[in-house]
């Protein structure tokens, strides 16, 4: 930068700065007139930096814009601001800086019992002073990404978001499942299916590391569970994915959710306390030491059922009483020069039994059978440390280091039905510990131009055993096999703003799998072009390439051979395009259409109907072996989302999307995905209502959900007479639908703030119309008949939460 331009700028910033010192000046000398001294109040702190190369942005004004008069500070040399006296209740947020793009942030939900920290970024504007612009505005959009490089099928969310949704319980797999193009795949888990493709087509990342199955009674070998492990009260603003993402990300053909944990309070100890049908929560944060601008973050979490088991109260679950903890954390040490240490966390257990003695045969069961007793056992650890600094103004790195362990075992034991007896049925035990190192460098050429580029590379160490037992001395192997991988991946990502209303985002990523030994580059797109300061359209392009889950690769035929171990990449391309309008003051809407074209799939060596694209949605693993990478598929649809952003009390978010999913297995017929359901349709809304001037709030949340059926392979009710169990008919697979499901869900709950402290109660009363929702088709033997398992019935979630 020259001189005379630095001068100018600096000039301009100091201007800038003692408007801002007068305006603070002026609210101080006023506020006494609008705030009362009794009115509860509370702190916004945080910090800001310039979007593309992460250096501090110092001189910034900063001010909550919803208050009269409104309160004002600017950003210290590092970029760090904290407004004081700010009300209690929804706020809205403004950041400006001479020579940026304006920010604003509005529904930031601001309690007694914690100060609201904040980090944000600001773009750099490329017009000139005097320069008319018109332009489309992503900046006064709250779902705008911390990836700066997504065009397309993204989004973020936050805390309140996966707290506010009805039927969420504060779970981010859940929430996403109102997100136009994603449905859930169960009721009873958090498996979520992102336009029509296996759930074992997601990706899940914490603070940048590749992260195993994040969710309690989640195995190796499927990305969900029935319960999350991340803990929401943790989380800071992160990414959603469904298509056609960044080259950052890969081994992927479906969606990603990049997750970030918050920072800790580094000036104030703050607690929390919270009780719901998920657990018992305990939560800390605060300075580590008085001196030191250093916080620490944790909360630990013990299921709720499992505790009245250990007091004695029966619930009526017996011995399928789930029993679970986890703890999540995080510790931030800045360091001089604008750098930071992190060291971050999450962990948790899990175990049940299956008891076959308390199967009610009347009915059917998800989880049990009358001759068999089940024991699976589930751990999980995930921990990482990084170091980031910003070397020059214009370049910042990062440097992550982690490691992580899933662990699960079963033990099936079947009962004789002449003399009880129990005899081992099943056994297995599925070890996966991987390290990781993760390295990412950004650099801002200027204000039209940057560049992130990336390597990480996984090492895993597994041992996989599983067996059944058809006799005593008889014994069935399906995987037995210790060993190592190795997943390298780099990215290389530029992004080019041609002016105001038009910019591209061009990346490559590669990715290198050793047991394979195959190699591949992968090209992705992004273009975006504003039709004026309130609509864009938008398109996306990316080729995506993932491998089989570790257990898949290893399974022995009934030979004892071992013959998908050289299976190539599934591969995927994405296309997508797009419209969004700001069609209103705080009213958004989203259109997208999308092609993505799946080759290279998994299927059986002879012909069949097996798809490695109908896998990954249930507690247990898919035991094909003889595969070949010949199967296709192709997913297509349009989506629309109209959103109101909470303003003044109020939201809602409708969500729609028809599409059509199909494969082709070896046996080369076109036929409907498991996952098909045609179209899926969400409808939330919610309203705050304020109790007198106390601070009490009352708030009621709603939301409706229909999607068309899925399709199943029917049961041939002769065979499954005859052998006394489920025979399916895969003659005819995928081609009976279910009826089209529908649930509402509602929440409502009271929050009370006090001078220090906050208190909050909801329940969360899911599916009250207790409308039975067919899940799936089986076969009931002790009373000959064709049965159906049902999703989740009417089921009331209560919480109570106390923050201090």
């Amino acid at each position: 930068m020259k001189k005379t331009k630095l001068t100018v700028i600096t000039m301009l910033a100091l201007l800038t700065l003692n408007q801002t010192k007068s305006f603070s000046q002026n609210e101080s000398t006023k506020k006494d007139s609008v705030f009362n001294t009794s009115q509860k109040v509370q702190i916004i702190k945080g910090r800001l930096i310039d979007e593309a190369s992460k250096s501090p942005i110092p001189f910034a004004a900063v001010a909550v814009v919803s208050t009269v008069p409104q309160i004002g500070t600017q950003t210290d040399d590092e970029g760090n601001f904290k407004l004081t006296n700010v009300p209690l209740g929804r706020q809205t947020l403004k950041v400006t800086f001479i020579g940026y793009e304006p920010l604003q942030i509005p529904d930031i939900m601001v309690t007694a019992g914690k100060e609201v920290i904040l980090n944000l970024n600001l773009t750099e504007a490329i017009s000139k002073l005097d320069e008319v612009v018109v332009s489309y505005d992503r900046k006064t959009d709250p779902t705008v990404t911390n990836n700066d490089m997504a065009t397309v099928s993204s989004r973020s969310f936050n805390l309140d978001d996966t707290k506010k949704y009805a039927g969420a319980l504060g779970d981010p797999s859940r929430m996403a499942a109102n997100f136009a193009g994603v449905i859930a795949g169960n009721d009873s888990r958090n498996d979520i299916v992102v336009r029509g493709n296996t759930p074992n087509a997601m990706l899940w990342q914490l603070e940048g590391l590749n992260i195993p199955n994040p969710n309690h009674f989640g195995s190796n070998f499927n990305t969900g569970g029935p319960v999350s492990m991340l803990n929401s009260n943790n989380l800071a603003k992160s990414d959603f994915f469904s298509g056609a993402f960044p080259a950052q990300y890969g081994n992927a053909n479906g969606g990603v959710f990049d997750l970030r944990l918050r920072e800790g309070n580094n000036e104030k100890h703050e607690f929390l306390g919270q009780i719901g049908f998920n657990g018992f929560e305990i939560g800390a944060e605060g300075p580590l030491s008085k001196n030191s601008k250093a916080s620490y973050l944790i909360n630990y979490r013990y299921s709720t059922l499992g505790l009245f088991k250990t007091l004695g109260i029966d619930f009526g679950t017996g011995g399928a009483t789930p029993l679970y903890q986890d703890l999540n954390f995080k510790i931030t040490i800045p360091t001089k020069g604008n750098g930071k240490f992190t060291v971050f966390g999450l962990g948790g257990v899990s175990a049940i039994d299956l008891l076959g003695s308390e199967v009610d045969t009347t009915a059917t069961n998800f989880y049990g059978s009358k001759n068999e007793n089940t024991y699976p056992r589930f751990r999980s650890a995930i921990g990482g440390v990084s170091y980031e600094k910003s070397i020059t103004d214009k370049t910042w790195m990062k440097l992550t280091l982690g490691a992580s362990q899933s662990y699960n075992d079963y033990r099936t034991d079947s009962i004789s039905l002449i003399n009880k007896n129990i005899i081992l049925g099943a056994q297995g035990a599925f070890t996966d510990n991987k390290y990781s190192a993760v390295f990412m460098l950004t650099h801002k050429f200027n204000a039209k131009n940057s560049l992130v580029a990336g390597v990480n590379h996984d090492f895993t160490q597994f041992d996989y055993v599983n067996k059944d037992f058809p006799t005593i001395n008889s014994e069935i192997v399906r995987v037995k096999q210790k060993g190592e991988l190795n997943l390298t991946q780099g990215y290389v990502q530029w992004k080019h703003r041609f002016t105001n209303k038009f910019s591209a985002n061009v990346g490559l990523h590669s990715q290198y799998f050793d047991i394979n030994q195959q190699a591949v580059i992968e090209p992705r797109l992004g273009l975006k072009l504003a039709l004026g300061a309130k609509s864009s359209i938008n398109l996306g392009y990316g080729l995506h390439h993932q491998t089989l889950p570790t257990y898949n690769l290893f399974l022995q035929n009934s030979n004892g051979i071992q013959t998908n171990k050289n299976l190539d990449f599934t591969r995927s391309n994405h296309v997508v395009l797009g419209f969004e309008s700001n069609i209103a003051k705080n009213i958004k809407l989203k259109v997208e259409t999308y092609y993505q074209a799946i080759d290279q799939v998994p299927v059986t060596n002879y012909p069949s109907t097996f798809s490695a694209l109908n896998t990954g949605a249930s507690f247990n693993p898919d035991d094909q072996a003889d595969l070949v990478n010949k199967g296709t598929g192709t997913n297509y649809g349009a989506e629309i989302t109209l959103e109101r952003f909470f303003n003044k009390g109020f939201y809602f978010l409708i969500t729609g999307s028809v599409f059509d999913s199909k494969y082709q297995g070896s046996d080369k017929i076109e036929r409907n995905t498991a996952f098909n359901t045609k179209y899926a349709a969400n409808a939330l809304a919610g309203k705050e209502f304020k109790l007198g001037k106390k601070g009490s709030v009352l708030y009621a949340n709603i939301k409706g959900t229909t999607l068309g059926g899925k399709y199943f392979t029917p049961l041939d009710f002769a065979a499954s007479k005859q052998a006394g169990t489920a025979v399916f008919d895969d003659t005819k697979a995928f081609s009976e639908q279910q009826t089209p499901y529908f649930r509402i869900d509602v929440k409502i709950g009271y929050r009370k703030d006090f001078k220090k402290s906050s208190f909050e109660i909801a329940v969360d009363l899911q599916n009250v119309s207790n409308n039975k929702n067919i899940f799936a088709q089986g076969y009931n033997p002790y009373s000959n008949t064709i049965s159906y398992e049902y999703q989740q019935g009417f089921f009331p979630v209560p919480m109570l939460k106390f923050t201090f």
